[in-house]
């Protein structure tokens, strides 16, 4: 479903920079960087317009941009990936962020421009594009355009009109407009705003030495803070630990997020920001909402981040990029070993466990091959599979031993080996690896079989026996 979604706050132009490092500078101790390219993107709010409009939605951006080379640049970035820029003045320089990388490792960030800048008064295009919205994101980055007077009275004149106003604080902006549909500061923020509530000095609210501790503190600080803005729900991000949701209804709520052993969480609050607006604006309540926008997030970070995007809305959009992909791709940019494995894994077993471990074992990252619902039918019978493919993909990605999971729905593995290229392709069974179907494509490509020992009784079979005659 498309959604006209508008986004609010203050846009900057982000620049990477990445080379290689194979010196120090002979007049100071620092790493020489040999550039090789340099990626241009729209970062703060102009990342959250890009990954809507990414996703096939209408995006209008309503942001503030100086009359500079960089504003002109950041504007251009932002119509070639598909939003329509609803711009305000904005005194003095644009601001950049421009990292500086080696070997796909961050040496140093350099900010500029921004500091200071005055923002202009809201524009007849500003408070109609927030007329126009099904629903609105506030991706506030503290420079200003949030706190506008004429902007915050069309966001509430939009919550009367029952339109999904989702905002996204920065400590130095202003508190959001009162009735928001959700709020989702992230936990550092919701501490220090929190403590801010309460009255006592900023940052000083506890954070519990204990997982259990932790969550807790994270629950009083998102009931505190959703009762101090008027909101109507919290959301408190927490990384790798998912999120915390608090509602009118009094039943605070974790959601997990994905496990992700390799990634780059650039962007990843932008991510969970947008993709709740968009669900909002199509029509879901907001526990769903926000249940999708954290994988959302889990899987832009496994994709690479902000940091994997290039300067258009395809290369950006994480639901075009396969996770297996991205694992294999920074893998291989270190010079490890790739493994992959494949199978139904359908009642997942011991058996099931111990292969892979074994497999992960053998080099630097495992991508699990899954069988699709269909061709497990085809391959075990109609009464199979009992659990279905994203189940048994979820089941999967929760282990550490797998990196990532990806679906194929032929009978073979062979088109998605021939996609992957692993290292290493892995099997539990009684047979030689010269003489798996698999070998002789793999060998052509510079990979090879592996073999590892069957253990006896352990089978998703025999679990499905045993279980319908305890049944009877």
């Amino acid at each position: 479903m498309t959604v006209r979604l508008t986004v609010l706050g203050d846009a900057l132009l982000d620049r990477d920079v990445d080379g290689a490092v194979h010196r120090l500078a002979p007049d100071a101790p620092v790493p020489v960087v040999d550039q090789e390219h340099v990626t241009v993107r729209a970062g703060g709010a102009g990342l959250a317009a890009t990954l809507a409009a990414a996703g096939g939605h209408d995006v209008r951006l309503v942001t503030a941009l100086a009359g500079d080379a960089a504003g002109a640049e950041l504007s251009a970035t932002l119509a070639d990936a598909g939003v329509e820029v609803c711009a305000l003045e904005l005194g003095g320089a644009t601001p950049e962020k421009i990292r500086v990388r080696a070997q796909r490792r961050a040496l140093l960030r350099l900010d500029r421009g921004g500091s200071g800048g005055r923002v202009g008064p809201a524009t007849a295009a500003a408070r109609a594009a927030i007329e126009w919205a099904d629903a609105v994101l506030v991706a506030d980055y503290g420079r200003g355009v949030a706190a506008d007077d004429g902007l915050r009275a069309a966001l509430r004149r939009a919550l009367a009109r029952g339109v999904p106003v989702v905002w996204d604080p920065h400590p130095r902006g202003p508190a959001p407009v009162a009735e928001v549909t959700l709020a989702t500061p992230n936990a550092g923020e919701a501490a220090t705003f929190a403590a801010r509530a309460a009255g006592a000095a900023a940052g000083v609210a506890t954070v519990g030495d204990t997982p259990a501790g932790a969550v807790a503190a994270t629950v009083a600080h998102a009931e505190t803070l959703r009762g101090a803005w008027g909101a109507h729900w919290l959301c408190v991000t927490r990384g790798a630990g998912g999120a915390v949701l608090a509602g009118p209804d009094g039943l605070p709520r974790t959601i997990a997020a994905t496990p992700v052993a390799v990634g780059d969480p650039c962007g990843a609050g932008d991510r969970f920001a947008a993709r709740a607006a968009e669900l909002l604006g199509g029509g879901a309540d907001v526990p769903g909402a926000v249940a999708a926008a954290v994988r959302a997030a889990s899987a832009f970070v496994a994709a690479g981040g902000a940091s994997a995007a290039g300067a258009t809305a395809a290369e950006v959009a994480p639901a075009a990029m396969d996770t297996a992909d991205a694992v294999l791709a920074r893998v291989r940019a270190q010079g490890g070993t790739v493994v992959a494995t494949g199978g139904c894994f359908d009642l997942l077993h011991p058996g099931h466990v111990h292969t892979l471990q074994a497999a992960r074992a053998l080099g630097d990252c495992l991508v699990v091959c899954l069988n699709s619902d269909a061709s497990v039918r085809r391959l075990k019978g109609p009464q199979r599979p009992v659990v279905a493919q994203d189940d048994r993909a979820a089941v999967l990605n929760a282990l550490g031993c797998v990196d990532a999971v990806t679906i194929f729905d032929e009978d073979t593995p062979a088109a998605i080996l021939d996609r992957l290229r692993p290292d290493l392709w892995v099997k539990g069974g009684d047979y030689a690896a010269a003489d798996l179907p698999e070998a002789a494509a793999l060998a052509a490509r510079g990979g090879r079989a592996v073999v590892l020992p069957f253990i006896e009784g352990r089978s998703t079979t025999r679990l499905i026996e045993e279980a319908a005659l305890h049944a009877v």
